[in-house]
């Protein structure tokens, strides 16, 4: 059964703007106008929860604490500790280009990275986003699509150049792609969805069984965060040492490397208040 197109995929714009880096890539410049909507916060919150535990699991999963007690102190990420709000920014940044890659490009996205964490203040390992596309449904095609996407957080002040970061981390994905999707495979294989299992190792043999690859980078920022010195070529103008801009130069697919960037107003504040409603809506 098809999954429904989520209410707040249609918050996430484009703007039509395209930066070019420093070594002549574009990125595309989208934006999350996010509004101060019940039901589509509710339908969001709901969505986001899922991802890290189960609806129809959380009432054997929590024990003697509360729905929201469990989700809040034991699945979530903090929202107090050190690192609780990096890792909060940091899943959201891989959870909404998960949404991008499945509801805007086509793509389907296991959701099981998330769910599956040994420590809530940490990011699990391996690349961030990974999707699949077949070219016809059933059937083994060349024409097949992988798509790896590396993500970062630049939600607050001071921050680097987070899509640099993201391009950096991508280079490795070529080298982790295989465990990776062995994870993908047995994640699903022990939640039961064999079929799906069955489409992740379509793409574990390329040499047999060639497809297409692409990889990508991507970077959310809040508006008051976003400093476009960082990603585009500067024109000949002189640019801090501080504010270097965006390279794919030593990627190794650089050639077919894909780069958003999203911005979005109050995008820390509107972290904090999904993961206040996906616990307390539980």
């Amino acid at each position: 059964m098809a999954k429904a197109r989520p209410l707040h995929i249609d918050w996430l714009v484009d703007t039509g703007a395209i930066l070019q880096t420093s070594c002549g890539k574009s990125v595309a410049v989208w934006e999350l106008k996010h509004e101060d909507d019940d039901q589509v916060l509710s339908a969001w919150a709901a969505h986001f929860r899922n991802h890290y535990c189960l609806d129809t699991l959380v009432d054997q999963l929590r024990g003697r604490l509360s729905r929201k007690d469990y989700l809040e102190n034991i699945k979530f990420p903090s929202k107090s500790s050190k690192l609780g709000p990096p890792t909060r920014a940091g899943d959201f940044a891989e959870i909404l280009i998960s949404d991008y890659l499945e509801w805007r490009l086509g793509f389907w996205v296991p959701r099981v990275r998330w769910g599956n964490k040994p420590t809530r203040d940490e990011s699990p390992k391996g690349s961030d986003v990974i999707g699949f596309q077949f070219a016809k449904p059933g059937k083994v095609s060349p024409k097949d699509m992988l798509a790896v996407f590396e993500t970062k957080a630049g939600l607050s002040s001071p921050i680097g150049n987070r899509l640099q970061d993201a391009v950096n981390d991508s280079a490795k994905d070529f080298l982790r792609i295989d465990e990776s999707l062995n994870f993908l495979k047995q994640k699903l294989l022990e939640q039961g969805h064999t079929a799906q299992a069955s489409d992740v190792e379509r793409f574990q043999n390329s040499v047999d069984t060639p497809y297409q690859e692409t990889y990508g980078a991507a970077a959310l920022f809040s508006t008051d965060s976003f400093d476009v010195d960082t990603i585009k070529a500067t024109n000949g103008l002189k640019v801090p040492s501080s504010k270097k801009a965006t390279t794919v130069a030593p990627h190794p697919y650089h050639n077919g490397m894909q780069m958003i960037v999203i911005k979005g107003d109050q995008m820390m504040e509107l972290v904090h208040e999904l993961y206040r409603r996906a616990a307390h809506e539980a």
